[in-house]
């Protein structure tokens, strides 16, 4: 698998994993599934329901917008979920990989409607074969959705350089002390663990209380740890937890 590796705006180097040809066709596939299951059901609940006569009895464009209206996730299937889950559909949860900035931070809104807006058009033939192309041949494994909105899709299978990212080794037997990280967002959990890392290393007293004091503010924490490295520790520990087990 290829390596992506990113120099963030601290200096610090991660190193990913970028998705295969074969992980992100997968992902794909299982996507197309799931659009194929949900318009069964909504056919299945129209037939039923009595609502297929009603929208015959419509004029033609009311009839269409009611169509349009029940088929709108499909539509935006890959916009709103990867909005939502932080670059993750249903099928790249199940392959585990996402869609990450390649600044190695969360890719935002704006990024994930130009990877979509460029999907509208790469999903047709022969357009198709030349994003794969781009992905079969590009360093990062992008495609050129990514490539316009500056991202990249990673493999989050345990094949991580675990000491630059947001990951922390956590036990099968772990038991979180904070539910309330949850609060936070990976990119929050990547600078506070960059910010960490940096003042543990310098032995930066002033800058861990700081960190530990904002942390309180904006979660509602209360510090059960003892210190305040052993305070950020679990922090960091837990929101893997937490996260990984979503």
């Amino acid at each position: 698998m290829s390596q992506l590796t990113i120099t963030t705006t601290q200096n610090v180097s991660i190193n990913f994993t970028a998705a295969s040809v074969g992980e992100r066709i997968l992902s794909q596939i299982l996507d197309i599934l799931v659009i194929i299951a949900y318009s069964l059901v909504i056919s299945y609940i129209v037939n039923k329901s009595g609502l297929e006569s009603y929208i015959v009895s419509m004029d033609y464009w009311s009839g269409m917008a009611v169509y349009i209206i029940l088929y709108l996730p499909v539509f935006f299937y890959s916009l709103i979920q990867e909005s939502i889950w932080e670059g993750r559909t249903i099928g790249k949860r199940i392959m585990k990989l996402k869609v990450i900035k390649i600044d190695g931070y969360q890719a935002g809104f704006g990024d994930y409607l130009i990877r979509w807006l460029f999907r509208l058009v790469e999903v047709l033939p022969p357009l198709s074969v030349v994003g794969l192309i781009a992905i079969i041949f590009n360093d990062r494994n992008q495609r050129i959705g990514d490539m316009g909105a500056g991202t990249s899709v990673i493999s989050l299978k345990n094949n991580i350089n675990i000491n630059h990212t947001i990951l922390q080794e956590v036990n099968e037997d772990y038991v979180p002390t904070y539910p309330l990280v949850i609060k936070l967002s990976d990119n929050d959990i990547r600078i506070i663990k960059e910010t960490f890392e940096i003042a543990v290393r310098n032995r930066d007293y002033g800058t861990l209380i700081k960190l530990r004091e904002k942390v309180i503010a904006v979660t509602g924490i209360k510090n059960q740890s003892g210190n305040d490295q052993d305070f950020i520790r679990t922090l960091l520990k837990d929101y893997n937890f937490y996260t990984q087990n979503m």
